[in-house]
């Protein structure tokens, strides 16, 4: 059922966009599917939108953070497939949040290929319902939040498709400082990948997938210097936290994100697409 966020944005000012309009339905054997507009990925205008039974609906707000209370699994909404360049992400700013070709100076980004790796080494993708918040600075990184959903680095053996919605067991997560804010990558894997059921920490990595961590460190530390820009930095020197620590996270910022849309009128949030 759609959120009543979702539902007055539905009913009101995005009543012209009917869902006719939304073409090439894919099943990701879940309870969602998604509709692809404006173009293929990597073009100016793709848009990847969200649906449940002819409904429209939000990646970021209704689609539940968690998704089983029981086993501690939390949903992940994949933007980018493995190995994949084209730089996509959840559009926070526009109606029922669609997946979207990130631009930059009016051309589509993508990510280099910094020697040995080839674009994104995992799957990539966010938390639903969380938010790093840009007025709240964290006390241990001493950064604020970089406005978006926290980001999730899914690292099972299968290639997740642009949309799809995957139970996920969180294992740990690392720091990154963006242009001066937190911008967390949270360390997890598909609760079906067959690895699952022997990771339950971000030490267990180290056993089962030796030299990912630091792989992962390495790779956002050099992934922008292709574009002239500098080596990027880290809280706590790059060095992982564990999972329960990177479950605290997820709380808060679940919690920034109730403030965020419990404030949805306000003039400080306008901006996003509540």
């Amino acid at each position: 059922m759609l959120s009543v966020t979702a539902r007055a944005l539905y009913s009101s000012r995005y009543s012209h966009r009917p869902l006719a309009t939304l073409t090439a339905i894919r099943w990701h054997h879940s309870k969602y599917n998604t509709s692809q507009l404006g173009g293929p990925t990597g073009t100016p205008k793709h848009h990847m939108y969200f649906n449940h039974q002819g409904n429209p609906l939000s990646p970021w707000h209704d689609i539940p953070l968690v998704a089983d209370k029981n086993t501690g699994l939390y949903n992940m909404v994949c933007e980018i497939p493995r190995w994949s360049n084209a730089k996509l992400e959840i559009d926070t700013k526009s109606p029922f949040n669609p997946i979207k070709q990130d631009i930059k100076k009016g051309k589509p980004r993508f990510v280099a290929n910094v020697f040995p790796h080839k674009g994104y080494i995992w799957n990539y993708g966010a938390l639903p319902q969380t938010f790093e918040d840009p007025e709240h600075k964290d006390i241990d990184t001493g950064c604020v939040g970089d406005s978006d959903p926290l980001d999730v680095i899914e690292i099972g053996q299968e290639i997740c498709a642009q949309g799809s919605v995957h139970p996920v067991k969180v294992l740990g997560l690392v720091a990154l400082i963006d242009d001066g804010e937190t911008d967390w990558k949270v360390f997890a894997i598909r609760a079906d990948d067959p690895l699952a059921h022997k990771v339950s920490d971000i030490g267990d990595l180290e056993t089962y997938m030796p030299g990912l961590v630091d792989a992962t460190v390495d790779w956002f530390t050099k992934y922008k210097v292709p574009d002239g820009k500098p080596l990027n930095k880290w809280a706590f020197n790059g060095k992982p936290k564990d999972a329960e620590y990177a479950r605290t996270v997820i709380a808060s910022t679940h919690e920034a994100w109730k403030r965020l849309v419990l404030s949805a009128n306000s003039d400080a949030n306008s901006g996003f697409g509540l």
